[in-house]
């Protein structure tokens, strides 16, 4: 072994992880690079003989020990640093909000020099902390953290749904109320604090919070990992990687599981004992327990497809002999959009161009709640793809609708039929507009046919691209259609723009 290579192998044994947890956070792009030498380290070391084993351990070891940075919601809170509102992150419950203010963004503020005791931390889950769920001593406890009038404080509070409402004690035979609203309003007036807050319940996540706020609070909404997130602490190929991601989703403690039966209980213990408990504890439902249980049943059986509160409704009587109005589905399903636990996603009329107030498609927010919703015994690898690829886009900022294109045809009696063509998916972004369908594969002329006649059918010239399973080198066809493997779009940030 020449000298050089001998003093390589050096400075980086296989059992020094340093180099790895700074070289990881490059990721991607340099993935397959970090692997050749990481293969050729552990060789060298070993009097240069090539241990398979030790790599794969050091590999994983490496891998799972990395910080997912989340640098796309790590950016929002640095943008939105010091602009005088407040910053709320939402999400569903258990996707990583409280991480990635109390480590994430806390290194970031400590990096560019702000102090450990600028930084004013208090999480209101823990018990040692229980007497500053009454706000009036939590805004005394933060505000004799404030020391100095001249440094800047940034204020973390975790899990703000804790806070009680409590009766006015200053005015006598009130009705007037203090709440954590009145609480951080009156932290906002401190002209050198920096307000952050996150929740992990319905209360807090819910959308009425930002009104509340009016114009002073910027929402950062944080979703379960991307599959690009997913995919920098996956030991594996990318397409694996999809298959297990299709199936688990992306719940940060999920991803950190070893096997299947660690995985399956988890998803499925944190929708019972925390999403559907949130919705019963803030909507104070009593009686109707199983049918929010068979809702959400139903719901995950149909991702991908449209529906109605109507519609479901009848299903209700058909399958389950249960009578329940159409107002009531609707009100419990508003009550899961409030939890971030679905969405909806609502039909424009491309050539009428206008919305269409009903059926909407649902999405779940995290496929693998959805998944262990239906004991993993439903695994539609095409509805579940085009649900993967709808949180992707939102992930991404933009507002996602599913597309209606009509066009009359004269049949084989020569009478004039209408017809209804969807497009999976509608981005409009500024003055562009984008149109998405999602599909299996393309590999026949026949297929490729039937899945872009939508796209063909539209009357213009927006982007227009069909996303497939099949790992494919990406291309346009002759009518400007481009075709890409899911994977290369997920792990792409700019890929809607190819």
């Amino acid at each position: 072994m020449s000298e050089k290579k001998r003093n390589f192998c050096y400075h980086f044994p296989p059992n020094d992880t340093r180099f790895l947890s700074l070289t990881f956070k490059v990721v991607n792009k340099y993935a397959f690079v970090l692997k050749v030498s990481l293969m050729y380290r552990i060789k060298c070391y070993n009097k240069n003989r090539f241990n398979k084993s030790a790599y794969l351990y050091y590999i994983i070891k490496w891998r799972r020990e990395m910080e997912v940075e989340r640098p796309r919601y790590l950016k929002q809170l640095i943008d939105k640093k010091d602009n005088g509102r407040v910053k709320i992150i939402t999400g569903v419950r258990r996707c990583g909000k409280s991480y990635l203010l109390f480590e994430l963004y806390r290194k970031y503020l400590l990096s560019i020099g702000i102090n450990e005791n600028q930084i004013i931390m208090i999480a209101l889950d823990s018990l040692k902390n229980a007497q500053y769920r009454n706000p009036i001593e939590l805004d005394d406890f933060l505000r004799k953290k404030i020391r100095d009038n001249v440094l800047r404080y940034y204020i973390f509070i975790d899990e703000i749904q804790f806070v009680e409402e409590i009766s006015n004690p200053y005015l006598k035979n009130s009705d007037s109320k203090i709440s954590f609203v009145d609480l951080v309003l009156g932290l906002m007036k401190i002209s050198n604090v920096d307000v952050y807050i996150t929740g992990s319940n319905s209360r807090m996540l819910s959308s009425d919070v930002l009104t509340q706020f009016r114009d002073r609070g910027d929402e950062i909404r944080v979703y379960p990992f991307s599959f690009a997130e997913f995919y920098s602490c996956y030991d594996g190929d990318k397409r694996k990687a999809f298959d297990e991601y299709c199936l688990y989703g992306g719940m940060p403690i999920s991803v950190q599981l070893k096997n299947h039966e660690e995985k399956s209980k988890y998803l499925k213990n944190i929708f019972t004992s925390t999403y559907i408990k949130d919705v019963v504890e803030r909507h104070k439902i009593l009686k109707d327990v199983s049918i929010i249980d068979d809702l959400l049943d139903i719901i995950s059986s149909s991702i991908g497809s449209l529906s109605n509160p109507t519609k479901l409704a009848s299903t209700f009587m058909s399958e389950k002999n249960i009578k329940i109005s159409q107002f009531t589905v609707s009100n419990y399903l508003d009550y899961f959009i409030d939890a971030f636990l679905i969405e909806k996603a609502r039909r424009f009329d491309v050539k009428g161009r206008k919305y269409i107030s009903s059926p909407y498609k649902y999405y779940f927010s995290d496929i693998g709640l959805r998944n262990a919703r239906l004991n993993f015994r439903q695994n539609e690898q095409s509805h579940i793809m085009e649900n993967v690829i709808y949180n992707e886009l939102r992930m991404r900022g933009l507002n996602v609708d599913v597309g209606v294109v009509e066009y009359n045809y004269k049949n084989e009696n020569k009478k004039t039929v209408r017809k209804n063509l969807e497009v999976d998916f509608i981005i409009n972004r500024g003055s562009n507009r984008y149109y998405i369908q999602s599909a299996l594969n393309v590999d026949t002329k026949e297929k490729q046919m039937q899945e872009t006649e939508s796209l063909r059918r539209t009357g213009d010239s927006f982007k227009k691209m069909v996303i497939v399973r099949n790992n494919i080198v990406p291309r346009y066809d002759d009518d400007g259609i481009l075709y890409i493997g899911v994977e290369d779009f997920l792990l792409d940030e700019t890929s809607i723009d190819l």
